[in-house]
Parts: C-alpha cells; structure tokens; sequence
C-alpha cells in the first residue's frame, strides 16, 4: 500500500473509541468521536491554497483530505467544552522517496495553526506521522487491521517529558456510497444520539 492508498482507504464515516492515559495524573480518560473524511485530489482548489500557504509548489502534492470531527470526552463539563471542528491537509511526498515526506496542515491538532508533519511508511504498513510544534511533539501511528477497522496509537510530549499516551480503535460506519463521496454530508447531520466524544489533540488523520 503506498501512501495514496492509505489516505484514500480512510475515506468515509468513522466511529472512534479512545482511551487516553494522562501520565502525570496516573488517570485514564474514555472518549468517543464520529469523523467524516473526504479525499481531495491534487488539483483540487484547497490542495492548491493549502500548499501555497506553506510556499510548496503545488505540483509536488498528490492529493490529501479534508476531515470533520465532533464528538466529547468522559471528563467534560457539560455545556463548557466543544470538541469538533474540521481541517484540510495535503499529502507532499519525498521526490526521492515516496514512501515519506511532509503532511501539510491548515491546522495543527495541538495548537490551532498551520503545521508541516513527517510521515513514512514502515515495513509493516503502518503510516508514522511526527509532528513537532513551538511547546509540544507528538508521535502517531495508524495502521488497518481489516479495510473497515483502523487501530491509531499517539504520545503527546511536552515539558521535558510525555504528557499523554493515546490508543484509538475505529471502526467505518455502514453508509452508502453516494453518502461517502458527498461532501455536502458533513458531520452536522450526524443523528444526535451518535454524538461522540474527541479530546483537543486530535489528530488530522484521525482526528
């Protein structure tokens, strides 16, 4: 699989379950989120600004997505905490490499700005991504266990040491296909009862 094809295979619904383990605490936190990923071509308007911004010619992309997320998370204080949003990235392989390269990001997922991400591919077919910020890196790895289940784990650092330890389980929601590829079905109509919980260093991937 090469990084085109895993970005593409994340296309769709998604329901994602996580445990989140606040190392400082010695406390771990549930949450439950629904994400909506559409894939973007190249030439695609948002790929093109998205490069632009991060002054990359945007003829070096091969595509990226565009990703909704809504959710909360077990720790929430009701009506004081908003976890969704939705970002765009674009997808910048290596020329000599193409099983590496940078992520492009409007947004960053632990500080609310635009960011440049590492990823690669290991030998195992997992997609590794490393994003180092002002205050804070983390480290992410995705992988599929079937094309309807992807496992994420992620580690927060920050402060001379890891913050926080992160395991996602998520699993494609049934959906017919016009749903998926429409981009008019965003997360907002998600029926109520499906709202699900995100914590604020969500990943663009997976957000």
């Amino acid at each position: 699989m090469d990084v085109v094809e895993f970005f593409r295979q994340s296309a769709g619904r998604w329901r994602s379950q996580r445990t989140t383990h606040h190392l400082a605490f010695k406390q771990s936190e549930w949450g439950d989120s629904q994400i909506v990923v559409e894939s973007l071509e190249a030439d695609h308007p948002e790929i093109i600004e998205l490069c632009k911004l991060h002054q990359i010619d945007p003829v070096l992309s091969v595509g990226g997505s565009r990703v909704q997320w809504k959710g909360t998370m077990e720790w929430d204080n009701e009506g004081e905490e908003n976890h969704q949003g939705d970002t765009v990235f674009a997808i910048v392989p290596d020329e000599d490499n193409p099983h590496q390269g940078r992520l492009l990001r409007e947004r960053g997922y632990a500080e609310v700005m635009p960011v440049v991400g590492l990823y690669h591919l290991d030998e195992e077919g997992g997609l590794v991504l490393t994003t180092e910020y002002e205050t804070m890196s983390s480290i992410e790895r995705f992988w599929f266990a079937n094309p309807n289940l992807r496992l994420r784990t992620s580690t927060v650092k920050r402060f001379g040491g890891f913050s926080t330890a992160s395991f996602c389980t998520e699993t494609r929601l049934e959906v017919g296909l016009e749903t998926q590829l429409n981009p008019s079905s965003n997360i907002s109509s998600l029926p109520s009862q499906d709202v699900l919980r995100s914590r604020p260093f969500q990943s663009v991937l997976g957000w």
